[in-house]
């Protein structure tokens, strides 16, 4: 008997390996309870884990697990974006879509969710925007570089009155949002290859302060004000949060500006890049932007 057993082991060993059949292993959860697992991992954790067996790897793909990591509202930001909702997408694929870096808006907008946090991400390009006196060569050009997601970024040799104003209306998930002004005082451009900020036209941002203001639909409104001081890098100047209200099913319109209106001093050698809506729990990482 113990011969018979024997044999029976080898050959069980010789189909699955030198695993111990007497010692279950991860491949021997069920597809189900893997999948409940993973339901309480961020997505980064569960595109991971579906790497480790064929089980973790099919329970990666169950509806209900990616249901949880999509904004509630998933389907009216892909039809913001798209213009329609695709059929036939599995939850995965929804999520996968969204993570990415998205376009609208003839280019000038772009979204996308954090894959961590699952939060709605925004960014607004400076052709996007409403700049006093945008169109006179005088003043403003748009400058092409490898510095902006939207490979164009606009630059104020000189000017009297500074204005940019712009809106979106979009539909946020529930939660608190904080509005950044992407800038750099200095000249972007690229020298034997190597990129480089010409800071010689830069003046005037040191007299007075520019102004930030940030309004909501629903009444919410902030205003702040600095000093434009540090040349030569991209820099997120906050204009303002705003909350989005777990009862709202609807987008969101908000509208901010930044302004230096003071004429009795012009001020020049600003780039204007984009206006970035960032989840507030997620500015740590605006630095990646």
């Amino acid at each position: 008997m113990g011969s018979g057993f024997s044999l029976f082991h080898n050959s069980l060993s010789s189909c699955y390996g030198d695993r111990d059949l007497l010692q279950p292993g991860l491949g021997d959860l069920p597809e189900s309870c893997v999948a409940l697992i993973l339901q309480n991992l961020d997505p980064v954790e569960i595109c991971r884990f579906s790497k480790l067996n064929k089980a973790f790897h099919g329970a990666s793909w169950a509806d209900f697990v990616w249901e949880s990591k999509l904004p509630p509202d998933y389907r009216l930001i892909l039809e913001k974006i798209l213009g329609g909702f695709p059929e036939n997408l599995r939850k995965r694929d929804i999520f996968t879509f969204l993570s990415r870096v998205n376009s609208f808006d003839e280019g000038n907008k772009k979204a996308w969710v954090d894959k961590r946090t699952g939060g709605l991400c925004l960014c607004i390009s400076a052709k996007g925007l409403s700049i006093t006196g945008i169109d006179d060569r005088r003043y403003w050009s748009h400058i092409p570089t490898d510095d902006s997601r939207f490979s164009s970024v606009a630059y104020v040799q000189q000017i009297w009155w500074f204005q940019v104003d712009g809106e979106i209306d979009f539909p946020f998930p529930a939660g608190t949002y904080s509005v950044y002004f992407r800038l750099q005082l200095g000249k972007p451009g690229k020298r034997f290859g190597w990129r480089v900020c010409d800071t010689e036209q830069v003046h005037g941002w040191n007299i007075k302060p520019v102004r930030f203001q940030l309004s909501t639909e629903d009444g919410q409104h902030s205003s702040s004000q600095c000093m434009l001081t540090e040349a030569g890098n991209w820099s997120h100047y906050h204009a303002g949060d705003f909350v989005v209200g777990k009862s709202k099913n609807s987008s969101t319109k908000i509208k901010f500006s930044m302004t230096q209106i003071d004429c009795t001093h012009t001020k020049g050698g600003l780039c204007v890049d984009s206006v970035v809506v960032y989840p507030s729990s997620c500015k740590d990482r605006l630095t990646q932007i």
